[in-house]
């Protein structure tokens, strides 16, 4: 199965200054929440999310996306909705984990307290947090054809398990004495939210997870050490959990993660390296459809990690950056598909064109502005339609089409 899109985008786009505002005077800039939405907010946002649909569908945009405008930031929305589960402050970085890279980040911005949610009964998937932000966006389709078109971003199972200092993701008060128990019921919840997307028409879903790219790091692994974990061994148990949410999917509902380096208000990245350390594991073991990956700047590393790339799965690259404004020059994102499809190709002792015609996706490396407020230097909603219509351009150089 090729990608279900040639020319891809990866989620949250710039949200209008007035939306911005009006969330921010609303007291809607939290990470997690159960308050509902005041009807005045809702409004506005449903109004932008139709507006930047609209334009969207003008500009051939795909696949189509409410830009994330309804959360405050990406992961926002499932954890806290769960049956036994509460929101809490942890301090920072007492609260966190050993050598979690963001703590860089966190200190600079004069952080001392972050929300987490955490468990504290057993786990249970009670109603949908994302169906009525999914329907809102399909009724803003031409028809019921055109839903196949759009697609939906969830936070990955791991999110607060590896924010969080060793052992805190669940209380005492709740039912789990292992890890494993706490994500058995977590994934249920997720496969729970995949079915209920599903029959309501959702057939492309992407999952979130730049969190699992601090493996990469020696700071994030000795961390695990210091704690008394082995981080191979933790890696090993978050491709598991992210495999069981997938299990029992149907064949036809499309799922991919997206693995970047951070995308912070101001640019900012949280690590760098090259994929090589984990490669291997996470395209061999995750049993994800395709993997939306950051190939904008050096940061990231070559393409030789993508040798690991078994037959079957698919590779979207990030070969635009939503980090900084100035567009790429088309020639060179031309030469770097090819050079990407030819270490695929060597991995797979497949041709060039094999792997082009079956495997591989071109997009931005991130989303504008995963956390609600941020966005790169000097980006603005022209240079971003710009960024999404120059990887419209590279697709069609190298496809002939976009989908």
């Amino acid at each position: 199965m090729a990608p279900p899109f040639r020319a891809e985008q990866i989620g949250s786009l710039l949200r209008p200054d007035e939306l911005i505002a009006a969330r921010t005077a609303a007291g809607q800039t939290v990470s997690y929440s159960t308050e509902p939405i005041p009807e005045e907010l809702q409004k506005l946002t449903e109004k932008s999310i139709a507006q930047v649909v609209e334009q969207q569908l003008d500009r051939n945009v795909r696949p189509i996306m409410s830009g994330e405008f309804e959360r405050s930031i990406y992961y926002a929305g499932f954890f806290e909705h769960l049956e036994g589960t509460r929101i809490v402050e942890v301090p920072v970085p007492a609260g966190l984990r050993n050598g979690l890279p963001v703590l860089h980040v966190m200190a600079r911005l004069g952080m001392t307290m972050r929300e987490a949610v955490i468990a504290v009964g057993k786990i249970r998937y009670v109603r949908s947090p994302y169906l009525a932000d999914w329907e809102y966006l399909r009724s803003l389709m031409p028809s019921p054809a055109q839903w196949k078109e759009c697609k939906f971003t969830l936070p990955p199972i791991t999110w607060q398990h590896l924010q969080l200092r060793a052992g805190t993701a669940f209380t005492s008060s709740s039912p789990y004495t292992t890890d494993k128990e706490y994500f058995a019921d977590l994934a249920q919840a997720f496969a729970q939210e995949l079915r209920t997307l599903y029959d309501a028409g959702l057939r492309s879903v992407q999952v979130d997870d730049p969190q699992l790219l601090y493996f990469l790091t020696d700071e994030f692994r000795a961390g695990c050490r210091a704690d008394g974990l082995n981080p191979d061994e933790l890696l090993d148990l978050y491709i598991w959990a992210h495999n069981e949410c997938l299990r029992g999917r149907p064949a036809d509902l499309h799922v991919g993660i997206h693995l970047c380096r951070g995308n912070m208000p101001q640019s900012t990245h949280i690590v760098s390296g090259s994929y090589e350390q984990i490669a291997q594991r996470l395209f061999t073991g995750l049993d994800f459809d395709t993997f939306y990956l950051e190939y904008d700047t050096e940061r990231a590393g070559d393409f030789q990690p993508l040798r690991h790339l078994p037959v079957g799965k698919n590779a979207v690259l990030g070969v635009v950056s939503t980090k900084d404004p100035a567009l790429e020059d088309l020639d060179e994102l031309e030469n770097r598909v090819y050079e990407a499809a030819d270490v695929i190709a060597q991995g797979q002792y497949r041709s060039r064109q094999e792997v082009l015609n079956s495997t591989l996706g071109v997009s931005p490396q991130c989303g504008f502005s995963s956390v609600g407020r941020g966005r790169g230097i000097g980006m603005t909603e022209g240079k971003m339609w710009e960024k999404l219509q120059l990887v419209q351009r590279l697709a069609e150089r190298v496809w002939g089409r976009t989908v």
